[in-house]
Formats: structure tokens, C-alpha cells, sequence
């Protein structure tokens, strides 16, 4: 296994997908890979993606990897597909909206099955991406499942988090019932083109303002917290929305969340997208902001860790017929969960 883990670290694409092969399937040989390449990572800006079904998500990372392809990036992409709650298989058709990339040395895909995880990603996502990024990709950009509403765990996850709506989906609707609006760090419209487009993008800047608690608030609710702010962008000072207000600048130190229109399959907008992003970059390295961020996910991974430790430990220590007894017992109500 070292010489498999020496060979990825040197850029040996093959010996990188058997390892991320390995992470998925092994726990034993995971914790091994990854106790090996932990020195080596915390390099790497992750830009999650998430969106509901249809929103384009798989277009605009393939359009974002270009983007960055063209910067001389090494690109990860790791792309999360649902699993069928029968069977437990999954198609990972991402990787097919992204044709464009093939053949391109500078680009490593790997795609995902969710294995019934919730909140957009699979359990060991995060180990898939500390190997692209021990093997030195620059960017990795992470694709969420797309169910919608509860895919919050991509907020953690990632430096940067990119919230794609589109028009006549409803989704401004969404965003307020799913918190969604709260873990953007840049708001996309993709598919401007389409009717309805002008409305959505006004709407997600109205939302944004209220977010910050209306006319003259200095505090907004950003990914979980309420964080000092200016006036959101596009706010005017009656209140509404004032589109010749520049998105995306950091004001007072505080980052102001844009609203990016494109049109993904056209690459239009994507220059405007890629340049929030390396402002969000410089903003995150600016400041404490980086090591916060860091501290959430290393926060979150060890309890991920814990609770699947405490679950391992409870199948070893209470035998299956133990179990089931106990099980019966609450489904007849002579005990309580």
C-alpha cells in the first residue's frame, strides 16, 4: 500500500483512483491511506456546488473546471450521485454532462454514490477529496447530490459554497423553507436565459436583504451564524433592491454574497462567477476566515467519526437477536426507542 500511496502522490493517476477505490471500500485500509497523506493536505480551495435537480449543476462545473484548466490548475472534480434506497446502486451519470473534459491530463473526475447518506454527500467524500488534494490538485470542485432542501453538509465542507437556483423552478421558495440561502457564499442564477429570470435574480437579492434583517441591519444570518454586515449589496437605501449596486465586494471586511446570472451551456457568466470566487478566496485568506472554516470541518469530521465509532462498537457489543428483540419491543410499544 505505501508504494500504491507513493505512486499517487506522484501524480500516477491510476494508483490515485485505486486508492480513492480503496477510502470507499475498506475502512481499515482508509484509516491507513489517510493517517499517510493528512501532512500533505489543507492546500487545496474546495468549492462545493449544490442546487436542485435541474438547476444545471453538472453544466457549470464542467464550464468552472474549464475556467480554471485555462488559469493552469490542476482540477479535482468529485461528483455525488444518489443511491437507490433498493438496490443501493447508482447511475453517476454526472461525469457524462462532462465530455468536455475528457482527456485532459490537468482534470481528475471521480464520481460518487451516496450509499444513503444525507445532506448532499457521500460518507467519505471527504476522504476522496483529501487525496485529490495530497496528490496536488489546486481546485477540487465538489458536486452535491441535487435532492434540494437538506443539503446543507456541503457548507462545511467546502471554502466556498455556490448555491445554483433557476428560473420558473420555485426555488427562491425553497431556499426560504431549506435554509439553503444561509450556506451560500455566491447565489448563481444559471439558465438566465429562460423567462422568469430577471424575477428570480431580483427575488435572491430581496431574500439576501431581509437575511440581513432589513433596512439599516448590520447583522446577517450566514452559514448557521448571525455575522456582522453592511448593507447587503443591491440593497438601496429605501429598502429595495437596486440592481446597478455592484455584487461580490468585500465591504468593511465582510463578505456581500452576489447573485451570478449564466448561462452554463453557453459559458456565459462564467467569467463573472470564477472572478466571486477568487474573491472569495482572498476575502477567506484575508482574514481568520480560512482557519475558521478549517476548525467547522474538522469539527464536523470528528463527530462524524464518533458516532459511526460508537454505532461499530454497538453491533459488536449487542447480538443481532438481542437487537431485534429490543426492536420488536418498541414496535409493540412495551418499550419506548
Amino acid at each position: 500500500m505505501i508504494t500504491l500511496i507513493e505512486q499517487a502522490m506522484a501524480g500516477r493517476r491510476r494508483a490515485l483512483a485505486r486508492l480513492m477505490t480503496l477510502v470507499e471500500n475498506d475502512e481499515t485500509a482508509a484509516r491507513t491511506i489517510i493517517r499517510a497523506v493528512y501532512p500533505q493536505t489543507g492546500k487545496a480551495q474546495l468549492i462545493g456546488v449544490t442546487g436542485s435537480p435541474g438547476s444545471g449543476k453538472s453544466t457549470l462545473v464542467n464550464e468552472m473546471a474549464k475556467s480554471l484548466r485555462a488559469g493552469d490548475q490542476l482540477v479535482g472534480i468529485v461528483a455525488v450521485d444518489p443511491s437507490s434506497p433498493f438496490s443501493g446502486g447508482a447511475l453517476l451519470g454526472d461525469r457524462v454532462r462532462m465530455r468536455d473534459l475528457a482527456g485532459d491530463r490537468g482534470i481528475f473526475i471521480r464520481s460518487m454514490a451516496s450509499r444513503g447518506s444525507l445532506g448532499g454527500l457521500a460518507r467519505t467524500t471527504g476522504n476522496v477529496v483529501r487525496l485529490m488534494d495530497a496528490a496536488g490538485y489546486n481546485t477540487i470542485l465538489i458536486e452535491t447530490v441535487g435532492a434540494g432542501q437538506a443539503e446543507v453538509d456541503i457548507a462545511s465542507a467546502a471554502h466556498t459554497t455556490v448555491v445554483i437556483e433557476a428560473p420558473g423552478m420555485g426555488d427562491e421558495i425553497q431556499s426560504i423553507k431549506a435554509g439553503i440561502l444561509e450556506i451560500a457564499d455566491i447565489l448563481v442564477v444559471n439558465k438566465a436565459d429562460r423567462p422568469g429570470a430577471d424575477r428570480t435574480i431580483r427575488a435572491l437579492k430581496s431574500m439576501l436583504q431581509m437575511g440581513a434583517g432589513g433596512r439599516g441591519s448590520e447583522r446577517m444570518l450566514q452559514h448557521g451564524q448571525m455575522m456582522e454586515a453592511n448593507k447587503p449589496a443591491g440593497a438601496s437605501a429605501q429598502g429595495g433592491v437596486d440592481d446597478s449596486v455592484a455584487d461580490g465586494a468585500a465591504a468593511g471586511g465582510k463578505w456581500r454574497v452576489p447573485v451570478v446570472a449564466t448561462i452554463a451551456t453557453e459559458g456565459q457568466g462564467i467569467g463573472e462567477l470564477m472572478d466571486s470566487v477568487a474573491a472569495h478566496l482572498r476575502q477567506l485568506k484575508a482574514g481568520d476566515d480560512w482557519r475558521v472554516r478549517e476548525l467547522d470541518r474538522s469539527r464536523q469530521e470528528i463527530g462524524q467519526l464518533l458516532r459511526a465509532e460508537f454505532m461499530t462498537r454497538l453491533m459488536t457489543a449487542v447480538p443481532p437477536a438481542v437487537r431485534e428483540e429490543l426492536i420488536a419491543a418498541v414496535a409493540e410499544r412495551a418499550m419506548d426507542p
